[in-house]
């Protein structure tokens, strides 16, 4: 693990049930991450079958020793990424996954704990729920990942802090909602935005948050993929509504002076966490 590395985004349009168009596209944009002295590329959420697919999920689900895998293992050699992929289990369920490849292998694999099915989404239709929120060590640092929905409950990045997470990877696609009042962004990247700063001060760690673009079955995505430090400040954040790479050195000792400054993980008390947790179940049953 270094102190200093850099992150890159593949803020990319894939194409919807199309994994061969896909794994070329994730194909140039290792090659770009890698001329740019990447150590680590983060692609969004379901980046190599789109994400509209409804009865296509089985179609286009990928078993991490089938050969797909094999091809991304492969290209995992030279820079290491996060892929979002439909993952077929060996028991034939889907699931929405974020899988890590580094150094030709499969580091970690997170499933998609948090499945909307409100509004234009109905992921838990057509895909089983992760149940484990853990930080893993990656090359780079110990981060842990959270797909989308996962980012928007409290609990997820708390865990995952717990679990001594020094940087939240969480690819997305989320869909455009119109434009914000006064704003030059969609109201869904205001409402991102506030959570990827408050989540990175609050927690004194980094987030690398890799979101969408192009357009499906006619709902847009906003891009606007951002890495921020542990103070809440922006490294860099890509554009909204247009392809692009963007990246930044993280340097691990923000996340160390920020804990000092702010030292909520050391005061945490996980006993009366434990306590009123066990009482709110308790008193559910």
């Amino acid at each position: 693990m270094a102190d200093r590395f850099t992150v890159a985004l593949a803020q990319v349009s894939p194409r919807l049930a199309d994994v061969e168009t896909n794994l070329e596209t994730y194909a140039e944009q290792i090659r770009e991450a890698s001329g740019l002295g990447a150590d680590l590329l983060v692609f969004p959420e379901l980046s190599l079958t789109g994400y509209h697919l409804k009865d296509d999920v089985s179609e286009v689900a990928t078993r991490l020793d089938g050969p797909i895998a094999r091809k991304l293992r492969e290209m995992s050699k030279g820079t290491a990424f996060v892929a979002g992929l439909v993952e077929e289990s060996p028991d034939f369920q889907f699931y929405n996954s974020a899988v890590w490849f580094e150094d030709g292998e499969i580091s970690h694999v997170h499933r998609k704990v948090y499945l909307p099915t409100y509004g234009m989404f109905d992921e838990n239709r057509y895909f089983a729920r992760g149940r484990r929120i853990v930080a893993h060590e990656a090359a780079v640092a110990r981060v842990a990942t959270l797909v989308c929905e996962d980012f928007w409950h409290p609990s997820t990045s708390y865990l995952a802090a717990l679990d001594g997470a020094l940087a939240l990877v969480c690819p997305s696609s989320s869909p455009a909602q119109g434009m914000a009042e006064d704003e030059d962004c969609d109201k869904n990247a205001r409402t991102w935005e506030l959570f990827t700063r408050a989540t990175a001060q609050v927690y004194g760690l980094f987030v690398f948050y890799a979101n969408r673009v192009g357009f499906e079955d006619g709902v847009g995505f906003w891009g606007g993929s951002e890495i921020v430090g542990p103070d809440g400040e922006v490294l860099v954040k890509a554009p909204y509504y247009e392809a692009a790479m963007v990246c930044a050195e993280v340097d691990l000792a923000a996340a160390r002076r920020r804990r000092i400054v702010a030292p909520v993980l050391r005061d945490e008390d996980l006993d009366l966490t434990a306590r009123e947790l066990d009482r709110i179940l308790r008193g559910r049953q």
